[in-house]
Formats: C-alpha cells, sequence, structure tokens
C-alpha cells in the first residue's frame, strides 16, 4: 500500500522569479515520495479570474491556494498540491495552480507562454478559467497553445486535417474543461436552450470559407478542437454580492449564491469522475516520481529554448526513468547483500550464491520501475553494473579474509612468537618443540570458523615467512644438542670416574670395614683368649690352688703325720731318756 499523502498547504513547485522558471526541490521530494499513479488538474486563465478558489475547493478545504482581492497578480509561478483522490482508491490527486496570464507588470507575454505550455503538458485535465463569456480574445488566449505546435508534435508534424497521431495525442494531451465565471447571458441560440457544453462547440466552431479572415478566425478553433478531443464546459454565477468577494474563501456556503455553490459542486463532482490518471503515449501511467521527471524535463526545456517533442519527451522520461530504475535496482542489491552477506564468506560459493539471489531480486526491481526500455540496454547495464558489483565484493571478501586470517594467526600464533624471541626454544631439542606447537596452532587455526576463502593461502604464506625462524631454532638445536653430546660425554667420563672413585672408595670402605670387622673380631679373640686365659689361668689358679690346698692338706695331713710321729718318738725317746737306754735314742 502506497504511504498516505501529507500536505496540508500547497507548495510552489515551479518558482517564477524575474520571469525566470526554476523548480523547487521541495516540491520535487514531495512527489518523489507518491507511488502512486497521479491524476493532474491544472488550471490556467487571466490573473483575479477565482482560478485558486476552485481548486481549493476540489481540495476539500477553503483556504490553501492564495486567493487575493486586489488588481495585483498574486500566485506565481505554479503551485502544487497533492491529496488523496477522493473517489479513486490509491491514487493521488494532483492540483496545480499557475500563474495568471496576462499580468500588465510582465515585460511580454513569453512568460505567460511558458506558465500555459506547463500546465498543458502536466495536467490530465486541463481548467482554462474565463471570465463572462466565450469570446474571441478568450479564444485567442487559448490559441497561444498554436504557438506551441511545432514544439509539441509527435513523431511527424501535427497536421490540423490529419489523423496519423491523433492516438498518441488523445493519449497525451489533457481534456479541456473551460470555465465561465461570473456568467451573465443566456443559455439559448436562435431561441432554443442550449447546454454548456453546446455553447463551448458552437464557440469553437469554425466557418466554411477558403479566404484569409475565415482561416485566421478558424485556425486557431481547428488547434483548440485537434489538441482537446474531450471538452467540458462549466458556467458559474456571481458567487456573493460584489462587497463580500475579498472574504470569498472565508465566507460559508449559506452566505454564497445558492446557485454558485450548486455549481462548484457539480465541477467538483465532474473533476473527480472524469479526470483520468495522467497518461503518457504508450498507455503509460504516470505517479509521482514519473511527474516529478516530466516536471523536470520540461522546464529544462523550457529554460534552453526549446521543449521537446512528445516522443523525445517519453525517451527523456524513459531515460530519467529507466537510470532511476537502474539505480533503485543497484540500491536493492546493495541492501540485500548488504543484510545477507557477512564477510568474510566460508567459500566463494556461498558468496556467489547470495550476488545471485540479490542480482535476480535487483532485476525484479528494475523490471517492476523501469520505463520502456525497448532494447533493454538499460537492463544491460544493470547487469553490467551488478558484474561489477560482484567483482568488487569478491575483491572485498578476498580482502575480509585475508584481514580476518592475519587477525587469527597473530592472535594464535603471536605467544610463539613471543616465546621465540625470548629463547624458550633455544635449547636442544628446541626444534621439535616448535614444531610440535606450530602443528597445535595450525588445528587451533583450522577449528577458526569463517575464515574465507584465503585462509589456507594466508597461512602457507605465513609458514613461509617462519622458515627462516624454523630454520634458525634448528641450526641453534643442533649446535646446542652437539654441544650438550660432548658436554654429555664427558659428564659420563666424569661419572664414570666418579663412579669408580666412588667404587674404590667403597672398596677402601668395604675393605677398612672388614679390616675393622677382622679388627673387631681379633680383638674380640684376643680378648676371649684373654678372658679364656684368665678362666685358665683363674682354673689354673684355683686348681693349683685346690692342689696346693691339697698338697698343703697332704703336708698337713703327712706333716701332722709326721708330727705325730715325731711326736710319738719324741714321746718315745722321751721315754727312753728317760729309761736312759742309748738305744732307744738312736
Amino acid at each position: 500500500m502506497a504511504p498516505e499523502i501529507h500536505m496540508s498547504d500547497p507548495v510552489c513547485l515551479i518558482e517564477n522569479f524575474n520571469e525566470h522558471l526554476k523548480v523547487n526541490e521541495e516540491a520535487l521530494e514531495i512527489l518523489s515520495a507518491i507511488t502512486q499513479p497521479v491524476v493532474v488538474v491544472a488550471i490556467v486563465g487571466l490573473y483575479r479570474t477565482g482560478k485558486s478558489y476552485l481548486l481549493n475547493k476540489l481540495s476539500g478545504k477553503n483556504k490553501g491556494f492564495s486567493v487575493a482581492s486586489t488588481v495585483q497578480s498574486h500566485t506565481k509561478g505554479i503551485w502544487i498540491w497533492c491529496v488523496p483522490h477522493p473517489n479513486r482508491p490509491n491514487h493521488t490527486l494532483v492540483l496545480l495552480d499557475t500563474e495568471g496570464l496576462g499580468d500588465v507588470e510582465k515585460a511580454d507575454n513569453k512568460n505567460d507562454i511558458q506558465i500555459f505550455a506547463l500546465a498543458l503538458l502536466l495536467s490530465s485535465t486541463f481548467v482554462y478559467n474565463t471570465m463572462h463569456k466565450i469570446d474571441q480574445g478568450a479564444i485567442d488566449l487559448l490559441h497561444n497553445v498554436t504557438e506551441l505546435t511545432d514544439l509539441l508534435k509527435a513523431r511527424t508534424s501535427l497536421d490540423l486535417d490529419g489523423v496519423e497521431d491523433a492516438a498518441d495525442s488523445e493519449s497525451f494531451f489533457p481534456d479541456l474543461v473551460w470555465t465561465l465565471r461570473d456568467f451573465c447571458l443566456g443559455l439559448e441560440i436562435d431561441g432554443q436552450l442550449i447546454t454548456a457544453d453546446a455553447y463551448l462547440e458552437n464557440s469553437l466552431r469554425p466557418k466554411q470559407g477558403s479566404d484569409q479572415r475565415v482561416q485566421n478566425f478558424n485556425l486557431p478553433r481547428l488547434c483548440i478542437q485537434k489538441f482537446f478531443p474531450k471538452k467540458k464546459c462549466f458556467i458559474f454565477d456571481l458567487p456573493a454580492h460584489q462587497k463580500k468577494l475579498a472574504q470569498l474563501e472565508t465566507l460559508p456556503d449559506d452566505e454564497l449564491e445558492p446557485e454558485f455553490v450548486q455549481q462548484v459542486a457539480e465541477f467538483c463532482s465532474y473533476i473527480f469522475s472524469h479526470s483520468m490518471t495522467k497518461t503518457l503515449p504508450g498507455g503509460i501511467k504516470v505517479n509521482g516520481s514519473r511527474l516529478k521527471n516530466l516536471v523536470l524535463t520540461y522546464v529544462n526545456g523550457i529554460s534552453s529554448g526549446d521543449l521537446p517533442c512528445i516522443e523525445n519527451t517519453v525517451l527523456a522520461l524513459a531515460q530519467i526513468e529507466n537510470s532511476a530504475a537502474v539505480q533503485k535496482a543497484v540500491a536493492h542489491y546493495d541492501q540485500q547483500m548488504g543484510q545477507k552477506v557477512q564477510l568474510p564468506t566460508e567459500t566463494l560459493q556461498e558468496l556467489l550464491d547470495l550476488h545471485k539471489d540479490s542480482e535476480r531480486e535487483a532485476i525484479e526491481v528494475f523490471i517492476k520501475n523501469s520505463f520502456k526500455d525497448v532494447d533493454q540496454s538499460f537492463q544491460k547495464e544493470l547487469e553490467t553494473l551488478l558484474d561489477a558489483k560482484r567483482n568488487d565484493i569478491c575483491k572485498q571478501n578476498s580482502e575480509a579474509s585475508s584481514d580476518r586470517c592475519s587477525a587469527l594467526l597473530k592472535d594464535i600464533f603471536g605467544p610463539l612468537e613471543e616465546a621465540v624471541k625470548q629463547g624458550i626454544y633455544s635449547k636442544p631439542g628446541g626444534h621439535n618443540l616448535f614444531i610440535q606447537k606450530m602443528e597445535e596452532l595450525k588445528t587451533k587455526y583450522y577449528q577458526e570458523p569463517r575464515k574465507g576463502i584465503q585462509a589456507e593461502e594466508v597461512l602457507q604464506n605465513y609458514l613461509k615467512s617462519k622458515k627462516s625462524v624454523s630454520d634458525a631454532i634448528l641450526q641453534a638445536d643442533q649446535a646446542l644438542t652437539e654441544k650438550e653430546k660432548k658436554m654429555k660425554e664427558e659428564q659420563v667420563k666424569a661419572e664414570a670416574a666418579r663412579a669408580n672413585a666412588r667404587r674404590l672408595e667403597e672398596i677402601q670402605k668395604q675393605n677398612q670395614h672388614m679390616m675393622q670387622k677382622r679388627e673387631r673380631v681379633h680383638q674380640e679373640q684376643v680378648r676371649q683368649m684373654e678372658r679364656d686365659k684368665q678362666n685358665w689361668l683363674a682354673k689354673l689358679k684355683r686348681t693349683q690352688e685346690q692342689r696346693m690346698q691339697e698338697q698343703a692338706a697332704q703336708l698337713r695331713a703327712t706333716f701332722e703325720a709326721e708330727n705325730r710321729r715325731l711326736h710319738h718318738e719324741l714321746q718315745y725317746v722321751q721315754r727312753n731318756a728317760n729309761n736312759d737306754d742309748p738305744c732307744v735314742l738312736l
């Protein structure tokens, strides 16, 4: 669904400063936002004839377009008011209020013709607002369109008597609604009442004859008949008393003439129900964006002094529309890729598949918004741009992958590089440890997701760049290993010597221990022998003492026996002595 239109007041579409036309960017932005088909109603006429009042009624409001009550022209340039169409859903009613024609303050009527031409070219319903009646002056003013004949030709010259380009003309030129303000005449011819439409047709009917005077009379009428196959006429009574006209836009309906109120209602009803969507030759419906491009095309053409013909206008519009469609398609592609793609992709095919989907959607967007791309030149241009986009994003993907992988390598291998700088691997066997650590870190690198298509190449380049480091570690490893080998050999020899010394020392200790043990045994033996000797001596002593005691006992016994014997002998002697027997003494 198209967005709702929010224009609380009209804005200037085409500025007219010092009779120089300039497009207002604010109004163009408003038109660009309208995606709905547009019904364009433009009103043209002399200044101070109440044009703005009718457009305000079409807008559904009493105030909007400037309504003045002085003799000075009030509206300058062309003003625009976009409102939702009251009768056609999803359509926008575009109202164009033009600067009044015939301003006496202008140097000439060239600027009037430009305003007139723009209103004619941009509208689907062209309201020609005049005063009182249809007279030759009003017809001659409308005849100004004949001065555009060469500029508005369609493919070939516009033959007033031919029908070659009738289809293109009818599809391009707007319907004519002639409004007669403050009408005070009776609608009758030859005593017969007629309608306002019959009055218009009768006023535009050419005369019979071929003289110059008749041709001059017929030329503007034939032009009007040709340019406006569909015509309608409305008459309006005086709205209110002359004194109240200055406050016309603020007067409620009950203070206006009833006939005038009814006439305005009929006019609005007709415009709402009969005004067609603005259409270009070929049945091309115009939306806000296309109307904006038409405005730019025509104003630029007028500023350069040459309006393009209808065919060239369509081509110019096609150029603008298709260029815009290409940009919109490219923008859609960029948006989709921006949403879908996270660089780097794991594989190139993943990226190409996303590109293919976005490319297909972009082409669909272009086809939806394209305009008469007959030879598909703009679609080919789009495809070329999308190919360039694909190549660029593939390059970005490769760079993103390289950046991602380089960052990963720095993060993963950074501690290893720092360890190398600190000389941790500058030792025997360090190269094997270095290679083992490298393999562990490579495995960790491979496990990291979304490295992209440069993962292996960046890794291999990194490993190549570190080959000199690996070689240096290997050389250091080999040198240190050889040195360590010699040191170990010397250590083995020293250890062997120390072992021999320890063995000799141990043998010495053992011998000493044995000597000590033998000495202890000998001492013990000596002590035992001494103890045995002592025991023997003691025993011998005891034996000797015992023998001596026995001998002593024997001696004592012998002594006692001898003593007793001697005692007996003595006694015997004594007894004998007493007997004086000498023999006894012997």
